[in-house]
């Protein structure tokens, strides 16, 4: 209030100062009138600037100090309920099909050196081991991938086409590739964790899956995601709560924790994910790993749950790749590429050197994000400092909430659970279901409940407001283009803290714009494994670039992957005698 009466004195000191006093040479005078106009257009923008700041600065703190609250009631919720999962480690990795990069072994498989079948095997027996620990697995197709591996591998016995026709064809021949539940695969189970009385099956692949099938690879199952993909962890109804490789009682994000979970734990070496607001990125960095949203409509959304029929759904989501190693990212983009989408030059050779870089440790700032931690804030310095980059203050950032809130919750006909419902059953009503849910009777997650409601306040936000997240929005995108090129890429911090406790993102729900607000903008961005904190928790940076220039993120990330080992084996039941030997601590 205090301020309000500052900011308001102020304006009425400006309004007696500035503004004269009508008087009858200024009906007479023209350039009295005119000076007068100009005098009361800088009056009304001065306004309009100072209420915005206000209430800015108010909404700010205001939602600052509602994270506090709720981390009252949500830390010692989360506790509680960490008391239940025992503290185990993984078992140990024994094959060393599992530690080969997609690239070398397509490469073996082409040329006869190993097996498809051996391949499959080996990562079959390894999700058997890990998933009790870890629940990532929604349903399995092992029999049929083992079925497929054994024809392809007759196939290259016979010799019916050259090891060039292969790589150039099918570069994931023999290849075991896992996918988000979320996405459609034909057969499989497709309801993006809603719980409904009759499973929902995918009667035909989604688009991605199409072409990874066309490419060679082999699908092996369908993995957890939160419901209808609207959380930064990853538990549901149906499936239940994924746990990080890395320590069960933390969460390995979402919504692609699923994912996020196998690749650590070695038991997938490939995924196909979903980001709108983060959700490939956020598991990559908590689980060590690399995920890539990649520039808008270069990869087709078609085929996942939830959808929209808005004009313009893929400018801000898509589905994306994440591997365990970053020298695959750009031969999984390429066979996940949709060939009528924007073209990229991944087989484009480029040399980190002849990029330039810059950073920022903070979103503005805002006043809103948590700072980041010790560790991060050293380890995003630190590669700053190894790849020279220059230190930038791009102010628009601070509007990261606002702007990406305005574009994401003013769409369309996004499917919700109060859309698509089962035949025969009536539609639900969002005040009925926070009824059901907060008296335990819901099939549903609080961010499904609660998500009717952000769109209901939305509408209620003025016209004008959007109008003017808008031009912010699109003044973002020009600084961005300038500033970047075709040869910049801009460092940024993936999330303020290392993988926490199950459900603690209750209370820093604030801090996903990080990734978000690079939805909004339609940039293409890697997270890359930068190294271990002290609590031995993978610690992730994002790399952005200017849409298009994909293959700079992905230069970079390879380039990361060299200097700081990238990805590290989670602890494991003999982790005495392998002791993150092929990581690098940050």
């Amino acid at each position: 209030m205090f301020l309000f009466l500052c900011s308001y004195s102020l304006v009425s000191t400006f309004h007696f100062l500035f503004v004269p006093v009508p008087c009858a040479m200024c009906q007479v005078n023209p350039v009295m009138r005119l000076l007068k106009s100009i005098v009361a257009c800088v009056r009304v923008q001065l306004e309009a600037i100072l209420l915005d700041g206000i209430l800015g600065y108010i909404m700010r703190r205001f939602l600052r100090s509602a994270m506090i609250v709720f981390s009252w009631f949500v830390v010692p919720y989360s506790r509680y309920t960490n008391i239940k999962v025992i503290r185990r480690k993984l078992p140990p990795i024994r094959s060393h099909l599992l530690e080969i990069p997609a690239v070398d072994l397509a490469k073996l498989i082409r040329n006869k050196k190993i097996k498809s079948e051996e391949v499959v095997e080996a990562y079959i027996e390894r999700c058997r081991q890990v998933n009790p620990l870890i629940n990532a697995i929604v349903q399995d197709r092992f029999e049929e991938a083992l079925e497929e591996a054994r024809e392809i591998d007759n196939v290259i016995a016979m010799g019916i086409n050259s090891v060039e026709s292969m790589e150039e064809h099918t570069p994931l021949l023999g290849i075991p590739v896992t996918v988000k539940e979320s996405i459609a695969v034909k057969g499989l189970t497709n309801q993006a964790g809603r719980v409904f009385k009759t499973p929902q099956i995918a009667k035909s692949d989604a688009p991605v899956v199409e072409q990874i099938k066309r490419c060679g690879g082999i699908i092996l199952l369908v993995s957890n995601t939160p419901e209808l993909c609207l959380l930064w962890e990853t538990y549901n109804n149906v499936t239940g709560q994924t746990k990080n490789p890395y320590d069960l009682k933390r969460t390995p994000g979402g919504s692609s924790g699923g994912e996020a979970a196998l690749l650590a734990s070695g038991a997938s070496l490939l995924g196909l994910t979903s980001d709108i607001g983060g959700s490939s990125r956020l598991p990559a960095m908590f689980s060590g790993i690399w995920g890539h949203k990649p520039t808008p409509y270069a990869v087709s959304f078609r085929g996942h749950h939830p959808t929209s029929d808005f004009p313009k759904w893929g400018d801000f989501f898509t589905i994306a790749p994440m591997t365990r190693y970053a020298k695959d990212l750009p031969l999984l983009l390429k066979c996940m590429s949709d060939p009528t989408g924007p073209k990229l030059t991944l087989d484009k050779e480029i040399s980190a050197n002849g990029i330039r870089f810059f950073f920022m440790d903070n979103d503005g700032p805002s006043g809103m994000m948590r700072p980041l931690s010790r560790d991060l804030h050293a380890a995003i310095n630190r590669v700053a400092s190894d790849f020279n980059a220059k230190r930038v203050n791009i102010r628009k950032m601070k509007w990261s909430l606002d702007i990406s809130l305005s574009a994401m919750l003013t769409m369309k006909n996004i499917e919700t659970i109060y859309h698509k419902t089962e035949e025969g059953e009536q539609p639900k009503t969002v005040c009925k279901e926070t009824v059901k849910y907060f008296f335990g009777c819901s099939d549903s997650i609080l961010p499904s409940v609660i998500f009717g409601h952000l769109q209901n306040f939305m509408k209620i936000i003025p016209n004008s407001r959007h109008k003017h997240l808008a031009s912010i929005i699109e003044a973002l995108k020009t600084e961005f283009k300038e500033l970047l090129g075709t040869d910049g890429v801009f460092l940024y911090p993936t999330f303020p803290n290392t993988a926490h406790q199950h459900y603690q993102i209750y209370h820093k729900l604030l801090e996903p714009m990080y990734m978000a607000i690079f939805n909004t903008l339609g940039l293409p961005v890697t997270n890359c494994m930068i190294g271990l904190d002290r609590r031995n928790l993978p610690m992730g940076i994002q790399v952005v670039a200017n849409p298009g220039q994909d293959h700079l993120c992905l230069a970079v990330a390879r380039e990361m992957e060299r200097r700081y080992g990238g990805w590290v084996r989670p602890p494991s039941e003999d982790s005495h005698s392998h002791a993150q030997s092929s990581g690098k601590r940050g």
